[in-house]
């Protein structure tokens, strides 16, 4: 396979005095350790928590690394291109290294496979990336939107490299798409940012909260919360990475979830901050607007939490009116299924619960698949895929009775599936046939087509 970008030790483009005033190697390490916070140790990925028992996600501890540090995969290099460097003087591969401009050929190449299952689910094609790994995808008709810890989000339409746009700092963790083509980004960096597209490309046309709100609440003492002793920040931003969005367009809401715990409430039409809320005791790693006005959060506390939009006074206000699961693992994932009133949620154990119902949710089961942590999550039709930590997405489908058929596991991803999103195709009439993307550790992102018409070869 050819690859683009490839460098050695003796081809290295030399900075310039000006690129090198402009650079960020602060930065730059932080992304090359996989967007670690810079005052945490553990928080590479805060919902994983070493597959095995839930720890504290916060970030207060120090970045010094421990020379007993549990092996984890990740801390592994899972790229089938990767080469030990360690007895050479080549210059380690970073970010700051290569160019990642949108305006230069994209470090992406596309490979067309065909590979099929017993079950008729196949893979039909992979998007490989040189360097770095692949945190978050959105869909929108023919167009695909990656991110990844070299901060570029990359755009493909018809799997083809269309264009791309880059943020200034922090990796992008998770991207939504309204309606009116706006594309939110959150940030390892603790920032949401707003895209939009036109026939010219993608622009940025602000950020959360806005510059105007930012400086009219920040000097009023009462906007601002103690986060550590002695510290302050404004309550209407994030001061933590921005670990999950969600979209409820018909109320005209923005939800973010972050591991500084809180979840905040954005309105669509003028980008204000709603709410700001004390949702978890640790950090956050999944928010879902779900059905009738509801809306789950999940925490590396362990808890799932539904919240329900109603009136005070003379606004509106989220309260907490039930809570799911209470557990010692990590809730690290979910999805909703808005037809059958369905929340479906990943743990750190492997594990996939799901509640149904309209007035009353209640506890429909377990889907077991996976035998580490499940990372991600995504409803399409009848099916729903979990991506997990052991490599591996399972794909089920919910029968009219309400159990579950194992249709299938898609394995060719080589690291940790870390994001899924899937796209309904129109070319065939009712035979239920969706093209999913995965994202992973691998540094690659994945094609498949599924069916929801698929025979069980699985239990």
């Amino acid at each position: 396979m050819v690859k683009a970008n490839e460098t050695s030790g003796s081809h290295h483009r030399r900075l310039t005095f000006a690129d090198f005033l402009n650079s960020d190697p602060d930065a730059g390490r932080e992304e090359h350790n996989h967007g670690g916070h810079p005052s945490s140790s553990n928080n590479n990925n805060k919902d994983v928590n070493s597959y095995q028992q839930r720890q504290s996600n916060a970030s207060t501890t120090s970045g010094d690394s421990s020379p007993n540090q549990v092996l984890s995969p990740w801390n592994q290099t899972y790229s089938p291109y990767h080469t030990d460097t360690t007895t050479t003087p080549t210059m380690s591969p970073s970010p700051w290294n290569q160019t990642y401009s949108p305006y230069y050929k994209s470090p992406w190449i596309y490979q067309t496979q065909n590979i099929n299952d017993v079950s008729g689910n196949e893979l039909i094609g992979t998007i490989v990336r040189q360097e770095g790994h692949v945190y978050s995808l959105a869909a929108s008709g023919n167009l695909l939107f990656t991110g990844s810890d070299s901060k570029n989000i990359r755009v493909w339409k018809d799997l083809k490299d269309f264009t791309g746009f880059k943020s200034t700092s922090g990796l992008v963790k998770t991207i939504v798409i309204t309606g009116d083509n706006r594309i939110f980004t959150g940030h390892q960096d603790g920032k949401i940012r707003v895209w939009r597209g036109s026939k010219k490309g993608y622009t940025r046309i602000g950020s959360l909260p806005t510059l105007k709100e930012f400086l009219t609440k920040s000097v009023n003492p009462k906007n601002y919360v103690e986060v550590r002793r002695r510290r302050n920040v404004l309550k209407i931003r994030h001061y933590d990475a921005v670990s999950c969005l969600s979209l409820n367009e018909k109320l005209g809401l923005l939800y973010s979830g972050s591991w500084d715990k809180t979840l905040k409430v954005w309105s669509l039409s003028d980008s204000k901050c709603l709410e700001s809320i004390q949702a978890h005791d640790d950090a956050i790693n999944t928010v879902a607007a779900g059905f009738d006005g509801l809306l789950f959060t999940g925490s590396a506390d362990g808890a799932l939490k539904v919240w329900k939009r109603e009136l005070q006074g003379k606004g509106t206000k989220h309260f907490l009116v039930n809570v799911l699961m209470k557990q010692e693992n990590a809730v690290t994932a979910l999805a909703v299924n808005l037809t059958a009133s369905i929340v479906y949620c990943g743990s750190s154990d492997g594990s996939v619960n799901f509640w149904e119902g309209r007035k009353y949710l209640s506890h429909g089961g377990t889907l077991r698949g996976h035998r580490t942590a499940v990372l991600c999550l995504a409803a399409a039709g009848s099916l729903v895929l979990s991506g997990g930590a052991d490599n591996n997405i399972c794909v089920w489908r919910r029968n009219g009775e309400g159990t579950h058929s194992y249709l299938s596991v898609l394995m060719d991803h080589v690291g940790p599936v870390k994001c899924l999103t899937a796209v309904e195709e129109t070319e065939e009439e009712g035979d239920g046939r969706w093209i999913v993307y995965s994202g992973s550790l691998d540094k690659s992102v994945k094609v498949w087509r599924v069916k929801e018409t698929a025979s069980p070869v699985i239990g």
